[in-house]
């Protein structure tokens, strides 16, 4: 019963098999391998992107910062969610990777930002003009950091207000296989057909060992992004085994199946708590994350049968009345089973059962 993060599963099997495959004889380095070269292909294939540069690295924080680096100069500010991992998750590594460029932070439910909270703040930014940080990149992601999704239309509404702005626009897309299948749209059409200048496409989250790849569609800044991941200790001697996993991780649609296991975990999860008295499901669940809250002592009954999962917030404490609803993050992955969902649903079930009867 371990719903703490996807970040904790385990590497598919297919992608260990590639990583053996790969670690076959001598091939050159940093990124000039033939399995690289086929990842390139296969990414514009996948995204009919044909001019799209692609660049792979080992962490999504590494693609995300670097990319936004090429995007916002250090006089500028990058717009975001309030509760995007770029503010919330990166320990200032925007703001150092980009120069200083500011972050301004935006609202909407479910960490999705509205049309007018953007028009909203492009308005005020720089109203003083060399007084004032100046309008820099626009950075959305998907899906959210509170498990919903963006579809193409929330997209181009957001992506047009940006570039009418002169504003690029970044999507942080670690989980974004996980958007993708729960919509059942194109790459094409969460993407670049919807406005995205750049993405960060995560497979760390969703059966990799530790890779994400950065995509330009417009490929005019990818020299400058390969001097950044240079400059920025980012480049990979033995790019190979990054590949190597992306590769695996695309053949067949593997990635969109891992994403579909994890997503029908979630929705399993979710429904089974929202079925039940006194539990609440606190955002859509649209991906493979359930934010939901229940009494005190269905946490303490989970807890003390191994459940693995975080408190969010976390300044909750299993301290005080039963009945007191406390909140919780519940992240399935590719790995989750069905058995670890009816496992924890039936615990959670008896304590709230029990409860009743006492009551």
């Amino acid at each position: 019963m371990w719903f703490v993060s996807d970040n904790a599963a385990p590497a598919a099997p297919e992608v260990l098999a590639s990583l053996t495959r790969a670690n076959e004889g001598y091939t050159p380095a940093y990124g000039k391998d033939p399995l690289t070269e086929r990842v390139t292909v296969r990414l514009r294939e996948i995204f009919e992107a044909p001019d799209a540069a692609v660049h792979l690295v080992g962490t999504g924080t590494a693609g995300n910062v670097l990319a936004l680096a090429c995007l916002c100069p250090p006089w500028a500010t990058i717009y975001c969610h309030r509760n995007a991992h770029i503010e919330e998750d990166e320990c200032g590594a925007p703001e150092f990777y980009t120069g200083g460029s500011k972050l301004t932070l935006l609202e909407g439910d479910h960490a999705r930002i509205t049309p007018d909270a953007l028009t909203r703040a492009i308005s005020f930014t720089a109203r003083a003009g060399v007084h004032n940080v100046q309008r820099g990149a626009l950075s959305l992601t998907n899906s959210t950091e509170l498990g919903a999704v963006y579809t193409p239309a929330d997209i181009r509404a957001l992506s047009d207000i940006a570039h009418d702005a002169g504003l690029p626009v970044h999507l942080d897309g670690a989980r974004f296989a996980n958007a993708l299948v729960g919509l059942g749209c194109s790459p094409a059409d969460l993407t670049w057909r919807a406005g995205v200048d750049v993405l960060t496409l995560g497979g760390t989250k969703n059966g990799l060992m530790g890779v994400e790849a950065v995509i330009f569609f417009d490929p005019a800044k990818s020299w400058e992004f390969e001097l950044r991941r240079k400059r920025g200790g980012h480049l990979f001697s033995k790019h190979r085994y990054l590949a190597a996993q992306m590769d695996a991780w695309l053949e067949g649609g593997l990635w969109l199946d891992l994403a579909s296991r994890a997503n029908a975990r979630a929705a399993e999860l979710s429904a089974g708590i929202a079925a039940l008295p006194g539990a609440k499901i606190n955002h859509p669940t649209e991906a493979n994350a359930v934010f939901a809250s229940w009494p005190r002592a269905g946490h303490r009954a989970l807890q003390e049968a191994g459940a693995q999962y975080y408190l969010w917030p976390g300044n909750q404490s299993l301290e005080g009345p039963d009945d007191e609803p406390l909140s919780a993050r519940l992240v399935c992955s590719w790995s989750t089973r069905q058995g670890d969902v009816a496992a924890f649903l039936a615990v959670l079930s008896e304590q709230v059962e029990a409860q009743a009867q006492r009551a």
